[in-house]
């Protein structure tokens, strides 16, 4: 006998505004134990130091999350001058200091510019990338240094929005794909500059088709329905009703993470043949990698073309 799962079957996205200080991680439990979901998952770490865009999956949304994961994101970054640390930002120890050389806003923004375009990165030894099962972070608390690969990046715009050689920082906006690490893109910064660099402040404004205008903060969450925003344990009993219809109106539907696929409709045989794995005769109009499913205004999964052109499930949702 399957075991009943706990929780509720909520589905959707919530746009959450990390708050400074926890893990992302963190973060996703707190809203999952608040909505009392049977699932969730988040789209893509941000450090603890980090604030800003981190959509959460509820439910079947899990089911489209890594989309998301490869979206492009947007930042803003206080970058302190002269000072290097051990993790790239505030939260490490300083381990070279330098002067700040005199540089104007026409050489910092040609600076900043030679960063832009296709480039290759290496991920820093603080991050959550996993070497054997174990994130990298672990191996450099530890002082082990692991080897890593390169890994392809693309910085879209730099946007210088504010320095000081005075007080040693510039303040920028950043626009990239995925994968990309800003402590890093600071760091190297820093590096051409020739004082060397790390992040105070890190905030993600945008995330994929997700903006910081659309989230709300862990605070107004548990302020409007918490019982405690320093919840760390399941509730003692769920909320009311009304407390989860209110709750749920603040989730974005989950074919707002993958609109950029064209939509099909699906009429009763259709949709009948694709829920049990079969392919039907359909010719779309546009080309793409993945289709949207619909079936009664409803969305129903993925779908692909296979090598006969006939419409076959990628993944099925049961919302």
């Amino acid at each position: 006998m399957a075991r009943r799962k706990k929780g509720r079957p909520v589905n959707g996205i919530l746009v959450l505004d990390k708050p400074t200080g926890i893990t992302s991680n963190k973060a996703l439990q707190k809203v999952k134990r608040l909505f009392n979901a049977q699932k969730a998952g988040h789209t893509g770490s941000l450090d603890p130091l980090a604030t800003g865009v981190l959509p959460i999956c509820l439910g079947e949304a899990t089911k489209v999350s890594h989309y998301l994961l490869d979206a492009d994101k947007r930042y803003r970054a206080k970058c302190i001058l002269g000072i290097v640390t051990t993790t790239g930002d505030s939260d490490g120890d300083a381990i070279e200091q330098k002067p700040v050389p005199q540089i104007n806003k026409s050489d910092l923004l040609t600076l900043l510019s030679s960063f832009e375009g296709l480039q290759k990165q290496t991920p820093p030894m603080y991050s959550a990338l996993k070497h054997n099962g174990r994130p990298l972070y672990e191996y450099a608390r530890k002082g082990i240094e692991i080897e890593r690969k390169s890994r392809q990046i693309t910085i879209y715009n730099i946007t210088l929005l504010d320095f000081s050689v005075k007080n040693k920082f510039i303040e920028i906006e950043v626009q990239c794909s995925k994968g990309t690490y800003i402590r890093t893109l600071c760091e190297d910064i820093g590096h051409k500059i020739g004082c060397g660099a790390h992040i105070s402040e890190l905030r993600r404004i945008d995330s994929g088709p997700f903006l910081l205008s659309q989230s709300i903060t862990m605070d107004e969450l548990f302020k409007r329905f918490g019982p405690d925003e320093s919840l760390d344990n399941p509730l003692e009993k769920p909320l009311s009703e009304q407390a989860y219809e209110k709750m749920d109106q603040l989730l974005l539907p989950t074919d707002t993470a993958i609109l950029q696929f064209p939509a099909i409709k699906l009429d009763e045989q259709q949709y009948k043949r694709i829920q049990h794995g079969m392919t039907i005769d359909m010719q779309p109009e546009i080309e793409s990698d993945n289709y949207r499913l619909y079936y009664d205004k409803a969305l129903i999964g993925l779908g692909v073309l296979d090598k006969d052109k006939q419409l076959k499930p990628k993944r099925l949702l049961f919302l």
